[in-house]
């Protein structure tokens, strides 16, 4: 027995090395999903994944899934440093999320809370069913969330909800090339904590029950080749602040056709530079007289009502 000693260590050494092989194997760098997935497979390129739920646990933090082809992919959790990328190869990439949100970003319980970065790139979030889906992207903990060439739609709350509650300092929003319709709220900011700033280029917002843009504690937003058209109320600042406090910045960008207001501005301050508000039930309103500030160079029909806006020379 005493021989066999040997042999015995030998071999648990080589079961141990398998193991490690084995779950280096299993989280790859880039993984892929398909409509004709499984997700009992190891989500390579000849045996993708079924769904991102299924791909993410088998994908290294910061690498990336990509869909093979057109299919719904389902609703997903996000913990950890990742893209998705639903791709324009063979077609688009979706995720179907009635009753439920559609992409959580939420890193809260991980070992280093707030640090996350993820990219969503190129999907389809619809929120169509018997009930319709929460938010197409609720953002609730981690660094910085990057939202590109995207169709967010049907939601009940919003396209975007960022919502976080603590911990990070200066969470990072942009979205680039997108568009959100058919929901309550388009983008809605709050982040009690610290602040979270936006950036939304060649961006549409339409279709909203209630604001297209809603600043809440701490929300601050620049929106640049963008519109905000079609909803209750455009862009609305709602929120004081305990950091940055709330501001947006409304640069070469449409607002038009809102029932309500354009530009509401109850909170913080707003700056306007070749801005087009035009067809909205009144332009501005503003609770503190220059509150909103123009740089002399917009496209403004319509009601301005509660002050006057403070012109600021270019230099």
């Amino acid at each position: 027995m005493i021989k066999l000693y040997p042999l015995v260590r030998i071999m648990l050494i080589a079961c141990f090395t398998l193991a490690v092989a084995s779950i280096a194997q299993a989280q790859a760098t880039r993984t892929w999903v398909s409509g004709v997935g499984d997700d009992v497979n190891p989500c390579s390129r000849t045996a993708p994944c079924k769904t991102f739920a299924g791909a993410i646990s088998k994908t290294a933090a910061g690498g990336e899934i990509d869909a093979l082809d057109p299919g719904g992919f389902g609703a997903v959790t996000i913990t950890k440093n990742i893209t998705l990328d639903g791709t324009h190869g063979a077609g688009f990439g979706s995720i179907l999320a009635s009753g439920v949100n559609g992409v959580n970003v939420n890193d809260s319980a991980t070992a280093t809370p707030n640090t996350i970065v993820v990219t969503l790139r190129n999907l389809s979030i619809n929120g169509a069913g018997t009930t319709l889906g929460l938010n197409g992207i609720n953002f609730t903990a981690g660094k910085r969330l990057n939202v590109e060439g995207c169709q967010i739609f049907n939601f009940s709350n919003a396209g975007i909800n960022v919502n976080q509650t603590g911990g990070a300092t200066g969470t990072f929003v942009t979205i680039k090339d997108t568009s959100i319709f058919n929901t309550n709220r388009g983008i809605n900011l709050l982040q009690s904590a610290s602040f979270v700033s936006a950036v939304a280029t060649n961006t549409t917002i339409a279709n909203m029950a209630a604001d297209g843009v809603r600043l809440q504690t701490n929300g601050n937003i620049t929106m640049e080749g963008s519109s905000v058209v079609h909803c209750a109320n455009g862009i609305n600042l709602v929120g004081t602040g305990t950091g940055a406090g709330t501001s947006a910045n409304i640069i070469d960008t449409v607002v038009s056709h809102n029932n309500g207001t354009g530009l509401i501005n109850n909170a913080g301050t707003s700056r306007l530079g070749g801005a087009t508000f035009i067809s909205n039930g009144t332009a501005i309103s503003m609770t503190v007289n220059q509150a909103v500030k123009t740089f002399g160079t917009n496209n403004i029909e319509g009601t301005i009502s509660g002050g006057s806006m403070q012109l600021t020379p270019t230099q």
